[in-house]
């Protein structure tokens, strides 16, 4: 039995975590799993409440007794600072240390991208993007706030420590799923101190896989190639601020923020898991949000723990539903998002009977 904390968080989070939850207990359901889910309310309506946003002892508590955390989305317009959401998430990120970001890139039918007369077969990678440091760790502060002469300093630290671990963790994943390039972006042209660190890091840790194309490009190039030729990328490891914008750019020629999953994941710890495409306020409550990117999610969670056969049927029920039209409005079907759920499902036991 694993133990998974369920934290659907503020706007379409409850909906679409509500679906892949759906997917979940069917496997459970059918005894080809045996997971416990544990729901926590946190999110903005427990901030806006009783004012707290992760409880105390939270983090030695998920450490201690559960596997996976599986979470929706974290963002409310009556919170405008979203500290709440900054304080969940961002918490647990580095709370639990969780140093890698992975965004699968990954297209599902040759309908859903806007590149023209692109194959799935030519958009299939995944972005490591270190998720601890770089210019989202906190630092900085003001000078003369609030006059004529105010300054911003917002700091990007860069430690050998945590380059070289994002860094290995792209080669070993490279290794283990047959891969055969790691590109490392980055802007050393131009952020000298940082980027000569992560050269340095990045053909160090190249020369112990020889079996792996290693190459380097700046990242405002990536963006360009990404969309002329996205054939070219098997495995991208970049910082934090990068891997963000590119994963959206990624996204987006994958078919859409609705469509895309991640992991935030420290190798053999509890590890969290949450579709990418944020709490869309105005989109809670009307049943029209996808849920695939949650189910997909829940899929790379499942990876996670050791059922790789499982997440794959789970994908591949997607692929049958997405070929079927049985998809949300955003994706050009007609169904509200419990249906679509619903339809995942099917497809999926379709697969178990085979």
């Amino acid at each position: 039995m694993k133990r998974i904390a369920v934290i659907p968080g503020d706007g379409i989070g409850p909906e679409v975590v509500r679906e892949a939850l759906r997917v979940l207990r069917y496997l459970n359901d059918t005894n080809v799993l045996e997971l416990e889910f544990v729901d926590f309310d946190w999110g903005a309506e427990k901030f806006l409440r009783d004012g707290v946003t992760l409880p105390q002892g939270a983090l030695e508590m998920l450490t201690a007794d559960f596997s996976a955390i599986l979470a929706g989305a974290f963002g409310d317009p009556r919170v405008p600072s979203n500290k709440h959401a900054e304080d969940i998430l961002l918490g647990m990120r580095r709370g639990l240390d969780l140093y890698i970001n992975l965004r699968p890139v990954r297209l599902l039918n040759d309908r859903l991208t806007p590149l023209l007369n692109r194959k799935t077969t030519d958009i299939d990678f995944v972005v490591f993007r270190e998720n601890t440091e770089g210019a989202y760790c906190g630092a900085g502060g003001f000078l003369k706030q609030g006059t004529a002469d105010e300054i911003a300093l917002q700091d990007e630290v860069n430690t050998r420590g945590g380059v070289e671990r994002i860094i290995v963790a792209a080669f070993e994943y490279a290794r283990a799923n047959g891969r055969k390039r790691v590109t490392m972006a980055d802007k050393s042209n131009v952020q000298r101190f940082g980027g000569d660190l992560w050269q340095r890091m990045f053909k160090e840790v190249a020369e112990t896989y020889p079996e792996i194309t290693a190459n380097h490009q700046y990242v405002d190039a990536m963006t360009m190639y990404m969309v002329l030729d996205p054939t070219q990328y098997d495995v991208i490891v970049t910082n934090n601020l990068f891997g963000d914008i590119l994963t959206d750019l990624g996204a987006a020629i994958q078919g859409g923020l609705g469509l895309a999953a991640s992991g935030n994941i420290h190798p053999g710890k509890v590890s969290l898991f949450e579709p990418v495409h944020g709490s869309a306020p105005p989109l809670a409550g009307k049943g029209i949000a996808n849920p695939i990117g949650a189910i997909l999610t829940s899929a790379m969670m499942l990876e996670y723990l050791g059922f790789q056969t499982l997440s794959k049927n789970i994908e591949q029920a997607v692929r049958a539903a997405i070929s079927a039209n049985e998809t949300t409005r955003d994706l050009g079907g007609q169904l509200s998002t419990e249906e679509a759920g619903a339809a995942i499902v099917a497809h999926l036991r379709n697969i178990a009977e085979k």
